[in-house]
Protein backbone atom coordinates (compact mmCIF):
# COMPACT_ATOMS: atom_id res chain seq x y z
CA UNK A 1 0.00 0.00 0.00
CA UNK A 2 1.40 3.00 -1.04
CA UNK A 3 1.50 6.09 1.28
CA UNK A 4 -0.79 8.27 -0.55
CA UNK A 5 -3.39 5.69 -0.50
CA UNK A 6 -2.55 5.15 3.76
CA UNK A 7 -3.08 8.39 4.19
CA UNK A 8 -6.32 8.69 2.18
CA UNK A 9 -7.65 5.83 4.53
CA UNK A 10 -6.41 7.04 7.65
CA UNK A 11 -7.94 10.95 6.51
CA UNK A 12 -11.38 8.70 5.46
CA UNK A 13 -11.42 6.83 9.20
CA UNK A 14 -10.81 10.58 10.86
CA UNK A 15 -13.59 12.51 8.91
CA UNK A 16 -16.18 9.12 9.92
CA UNK A 17 -15.29 9.22 13.42
CA UNK A 18 -15.59 13.05 13.71
CA UNK A 19 -18.68 12.55 11.76
CA UNK A 20 -20.33 10.15 14.16
CA UNK A 21 -18.72 12.38 17.29
CA UNK A 22 -20.82 15.70 15.60
CA UNK A 23 -23.77 14.05 14.24
CA UNK A 24 -24.63 11.33 16.13
CA UNK A 25 -23.80 11.23 19.65
CA UNK A 26 -26.24 13.13 21.78
CA UNK A 27 -25.00 15.33 25.12
CA UNK A 28 -26.21 13.43 28.23
CA UNK A 29 -27.24 14.43 31.72
CA UNK A 30 -26.98 11.16 32.87
CA UNK A 31 -23.41 10.04 33.47
CA UNK A 32 -21.62 8.72 36.18
CA UNK A 33 -20.54 12.18 36.80
CA UNK A 34 -17.21 13.43 38.96
CA UNK A 35 -18.87 14.13 42.76
CA UNK A 36 -17.09 17.45 42.04
CA UNK A 37 -19.33 18.19 38.86
CA UNK A 38 -22.63 15.56 39.85
CA UNK A 39 -24.82 18.55 40.69
CA UNK A 40 -26.00 21.50 38.23
CA UNK A 41 -26.99 24.79 39.44
CA UNK A 42 -30.27 26.16 38.35
CA UNK A 43 -32.21 29.75 39.34
CA UNK A 44 -35.50 30.92 39.86
CA UNK A 45 -35.95 34.15 38.22
CA UNK A 46 -38.56 36.35 39.58
CA UNK A 47 -38.02 40.35 38.59
CA UNK A 48 -35.34 41.37 40.45
CA UNK A 49 -34.84 38.52 42.65
CA UNK A 50 -32.91 35.60 41.48
CA UNK A 51 -33.07 32.28 43.76
CA UNK A 52 -29.89 29.99 42.75
CA UNK A 53 -30.02 26.64 43.81
CA UNK A 54 -27.65 24.30 44.57
CA UNK A 55 -24.68 27.19 44.59
CA UNK A 56 -21.47 25.28 45.32
CA UNK A 57 -19.59 25.34 48.38
CA UNK A 58 -17.19 21.98 49.25
CA UNK A 59 -14.99 22.33 52.09
CA UNK A 60 -11.64 20.63 50.66
CA UNK A 61 -8.72 18.99 52.19
CA UNK A 62 -6.96 18.25 48.75
CA UNK A 63 -8.23 18.90 45.37
CA UNK A 64 -9.29 15.65 45.34
CA UNK A 65 -10.45 14.98 49.26
CA UNK A 66 -13.27 17.06 49.96
CA UNK A 67 -16.52 17.06 51.64
CA UNK A 68 -19.27 18.33 49.66
CA UNK A 69 -21.53 20.62 50.37
CA UNK A 70 -24.32 23.20 48.29
CA UNK A 71 -27.04 25.78 49.32
CA UNK A 72 -29.53 27.98 47.90
CA UNK A 73 -29.06 31.61 47.98
CA UNK A 74 -31.46 34.50 46.92
CA UNK A 75 -29.61 37.72 44.72
CA UNK A 76 -31.16 40.98 44.39
CA UNK A 77 -30.02 42.00 41.17
CA UNK A 78 -30.66 45.81 42.13
CA UNK A 79 -27.70 45.37 44.43
CA UNK A 80 -24.98 43.95 42.41
CA UNK A 81 -22.26 45.58 42.86
CA UNK A 82 -18.88 44.53 40.82
CA UNK A 83 -17.78 41.74 38.05
CA UNK A 84 -14.64 40.04 37.92
CA UNK A 85 -12.31 38.10 35.46
CA UNK A 86 -10.42 35.03 36.58
CA UNK A 87 -7.82 34.02 34.44
CA UNK A 88 -5.84 30.81 35.54
CA UNK A 89 -2.61 30.36 33.75
CA UNK A 90 -1.49 26.19 33.22
CA UNK A 91 1.97 26.89 34.09
CA UNK A 92 2.96 23.56 32.33
CA UNK A 93 1.21 25.12 28.41
CA UNK A 94 1.99 28.56 27.41
CA UNK A 95 -0.95 30.21 26.10
CA UNK A 96 -3.62 27.99 28.05
CA UNK A 97 -5.54 29.17 31.14
CA UNK A 98 -9.05 28.56 32.60
CA UNK A 99 -10.98 31.60 32.99
CA UNK A 100 -14.39 32.95 34.83
CA UNK A 101 -16.29 35.17 36.53
CA UNK A 102 -17.43 36.15 39.81
CA UNK A 103 -19.83 38.70 40.52
CA UNK A 104 -20.00 41.49 43.94
CA UNK A 105 -23.24 42.62 45.33
CA UNK A 106 -23.71 44.58 48.31
CA UNK A 107 -23.27 43.66 52.04
CA UNK A 108 -19.99 41.80 50.77
CA UNK A 109 -22.04 39.03 48.58
CA UNK A 110 -20.31 37.27 45.92
CA UNK A 111 -21.07 34.12 43.56
CA UNK A 112 -18.66 32.84 40.96
CA UNK A 113 -19.60 31.19 38.05
CA UNK A 114 -17.02 28.95 36.26
CA UNK A 115 -17.86 27.32 32.70
CA UNK A 116 -16.15 23.72 32.49
CA UNK A 117 -16.02 20.36 30.92
CA UNK A 118 -18.31 18.29 32.59
CA UNK A 119 -15.52 14.83 33.43
CA UNK A 120 -17.06 11.52 34.47
CA UNK A 121 -15.12 9.46 37.06
CA UNK A 122 -11.79 9.06 36.28
CA UNK A 123 -11.86 11.13 33.29
CA UNK A 124 -9.19 13.64 32.78
CA UNK A 125 -9.47 17.02 30.15
CA UNK A 126 -7.59 16.64 27.16
CA UNK A 127 -7.22 18.91 24.29
CA UNK A 128 -7.44 16.42 21.55
CA UNK A 129 -10.43 14.74 23.05
CA UNK A 130 -12.67 18.15 23.30
CA UNK A 131 -12.10 18.71 19.26
CA UNK A 132 -14.51 16.00 19.09
CA UNK A 133 -17.09 17.13 21.79
CA UNK A 134 -16.58 13.80 24.81
CA UNK A 135 -17.44 16.17 27.28
CA UNK A 136 -20.27 17.71 28.66
CA UNK A 137 -20.33 21.23 29.25
CA UNK A 138 -21.29 22.58 32.99
CA UNK A 139 -21.79 25.90 34.15
CA UNK A 140 -20.69 25.65 37.98
CA UNK A 141 -21.83 28.19 39.83
CA UNK A 142 -20.40 28.67 43.54
CA UNK A 143 -18.97 30.10 46.33
CA UNK A 144 -15.29 32.32 46.12
CA UNK A 145 -14.43 29.85 49.28
CA UNK A 146 -15.25 27.15 46.81
CA UNK A 147 -14.23 28.03 43.06
CA UNK A 148 -11.67 30.51 43.89
CA UNK A 149 -10.00 28.90 46.91
CA UNK A 150 -10.34 25.49 45.04
CA UNK A 151 -7.57 26.64 43.03
CA UNK A 152 -5.46 29.09 45.22
CA UNK A 153 -5.04 26.99 47.97
CA UNK A 154 -5.19 23.36 46.96
CA UNK A 155 -4.60 23.16 43.10
CA UNK A 156 -0.54 22.83 42.10
CA UNK A 157 1.21 25.13 40.13
CA UNK A 158 -2.19 27.96 39.32
CA UNK A 159 -2.13 31.13 39.78
CA UNK A 160 -5.22 33.06 39.92
CA UNK A 161 -5.61 36.38 38.16
CA UNK A 162 -8.62 38.12 39.60
CA UNK A 163 -9.26 41.66 37.41
CA UNK A 164 -12.04 43.95 38.15
CA UNK A 165 -14.33 44.67 35.61
CA UNK A 166 -15.50 47.69 33.60
CA UNK A 167 -18.95 48.08 33.75
CA UNK A 168 -21.55 49.90 34.28
CA UNK A 169 -24.30 48.69 36.55
CA UNK A 170 -26.92 48.08 33.95
CA UNK A 171 -24.52 45.95 32.23
CA UNK A 172 -23.19 44.17 34.71
CA UNK A 173 -27.24 42.90 35.39
CA UNK A 174 -27.68 42.20 32.49
CA UNK A 175 -24.41 40.21 31.86
CA UNK A 176 -25.31 38.37 34.88
CA UNK A 177 -29.26 37.74 33.88
CA UNK A 178 -27.71 36.28 30.86
CA UNK A 179 -25.43 33.79 32.77
CA UNK A 180 -28.49 32.25 34.76
CA UNK A 181 -30.25 32.07 31.76
CA UNK A 182 -27.52 29.87 30.16
CA UNK A 183 -27.45 27.93 33.99
CA UNK A 184 -30.86 27.29 33.15
CA UNK A 185 -30.86 26.34 29.48
CA UNK A 186 -27.96 24.01 30.84
CA UNK A 187 -30.37 22.46 33.62
CA UNK A 188 -33.03 21.66 31.23
CA UNK A 189 -30.88 20.51 27.79
CA UNK A 190 -27.27 19.25 27.67
CA UNK A 191 -24.75 20.67 25.43
CA UNK A 192 -21.33 19.62 24.58
CA UNK A 193 -18.33 21.43 24.89
CA UNK A 194 -16.06 22.20 22.00
CA UNK A 195 -12.26 23.84 22.07
CA UNK A 196 -13.39 25.96 19.77
CA UNK A 197 -17.31 27.26 20.28
CA UNK A 198 -17.91 26.28 23.43
CA UNK A 199 -15.38 26.88 26.22
CA UNK A 200 -14.73 29.12 29.71
CA UNK A 201 -13.76 31.79 27.81
CA UNK A 202 -15.53 32.18 24.11
CA UNK A 203 -18.76 31.37 26.47
CA UNK A 204 -18.05 34.68 28.69
CA UNK A 205 -17.35 36.75 25.10
CA UNK A 206 -20.61 35.45 24.14
CA UNK A 207 -22.36 36.13 27.07
CA UNK A 208 -21.03 40.02 27.20
CA UNK A 209 -21.67 40.15 23.40
CA UNK A 210 -25.35 38.87 23.70
CA UNK A 211 -26.09 40.98 26.95
CA UNK A 212 -24.23 44.23 26.65
CA UNK A 213 -23.57 46.60 23.82
CA UNK A 214 -19.93 45.25 23.95
CA UNK A 215 -18.97 43.81 20.98
CA UNK A 216 -15.70 41.98 21.61
CA UNK A 217 -13.76 41.33 18.55
CA UNK A 218 -13.20 37.92 17.49
CA UNK A 219 -9.47 37.22 18.26
CA UNK A 220 -6.84 34.30 18.58
CA UNK A 221 -6.99 35.39 22.04
CA UNK A 222 -10.02 33.23 22.54
CA UNK A 223 -8.19 29.99 21.90
CA UNK A 224 -4.95 30.87 24.27
CA UNK A 225 -6.81 32.72 27.33
CA UNK A 226 -3.67 32.90 28.90
CA UNK A 227 -3.63 36.26 26.98
CA UNK A 228 -7.04 36.83 27.11
CA UNK A 229 -6.21 39.64 30.14
CA UNK A 230 -4.32 41.46 28.04
CA UNK A 231 -7.07 41.09 25.37
CA UNK A 232 -9.64 42.48 27.87
CA UNK A 233 -7.19 45.60 28.60
CA UNK A 234 -6.81 46.64 25.52
CA UNK A 235 -10.37 46.16 24.55
CA UNK A 236 -11.04 48.15 27.97
CA UNK A 237 -13.09 45.87 29.30
CA UNK A 238 -10.39 46.08 33.06
CA UNK A 239 -11.16 48.68 35.42
CA UNK A 240 -7.17 49.74 35.84
CA UNK A 241 -5.03 52.09 34.42
CA UNK A 242 -2.13 49.60 34.71
CA UNK A 243 0.09 48.01 32.06
CA UNK A 244 -0.56 44.48 31.51
CA UNK A 245 2.75 43.02 33.19
CA UNK A 246 1.67 45.18 36.35
CA UNK A 247 -1.93 43.85 36.65
CA UNK A 248 -0.88 40.58 36.35
CA UNK A 249 1.35 41.15 39.51
CA UNK A 250 -1.23 43.47 41.16
CA UNK A 251 -4.11 41.47 40.74
CA UNK A 252 -2.26 37.71 41.52
CA UNK A 253 -4.47 36.74 44.59
CA UNK A 254 -2.52 33.52 45.87
CA UNK A 255 0.11 35.24 48.65
CA UNK A 256 -3.66 36.37 50.16
CA UNK A 257 -5.75 33.40 49.75
CA UNK A 258 -3.87 31.59 51.50
CA UNK A 259 -3.23 33.66 54.08
CA UNK A 260 -7.06 34.12 54.57
CA UNK A 261 -7.96 31.07 53.49
CA UNK A 262 -10.14 30.42 56.56
CA UNK A 263 -10.90 33.95 57.06
CA UNK A 264 -15.01 34.39 56.87
CA UNK A 265 -14.83 37.46 54.97
CA UNK A 266 -12.10 35.53 52.34
CA UNK A 267 -14.00 37.11 49.38
CA UNK A 268 -12.80 41.05 50.64
CA UNK A 269 -9.65 40.48 52.14
CA UNK A 270 -8.21 38.42 48.44
CA UNK A 271 -8.86 41.87 47.44
CA UNK A 272 -7.40 43.87 49.66
CA UNK A 273 -3.98 44.98 48.50
CA UNK A 274 -1.32 44.93 51.02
Amino acid sequence: MSKQVLLSAVLLISALFCSYRFIWLRPSQDRNWSPDLAVLAHADIDQNFITIHNVRNFAYRSETDYTPGYYDKTFDLQKIKKAYYAVVPFGSVPGIAHTFMSFEFENDEFVAISIEVRKQVGEDYSIPRGLVKPYELIYVVGDEHDIVKLRTNYRQGEEVRLYPVKATKSDLQAIFMDYMNRVNQLYDKPEFYNLFTKTCTTDIVDVVNRATSYHIPLSYKYFLPAFSDEYALDQGLLDTNLSIEEARKYYSINERAKKYGSDPEFSRRIREVE
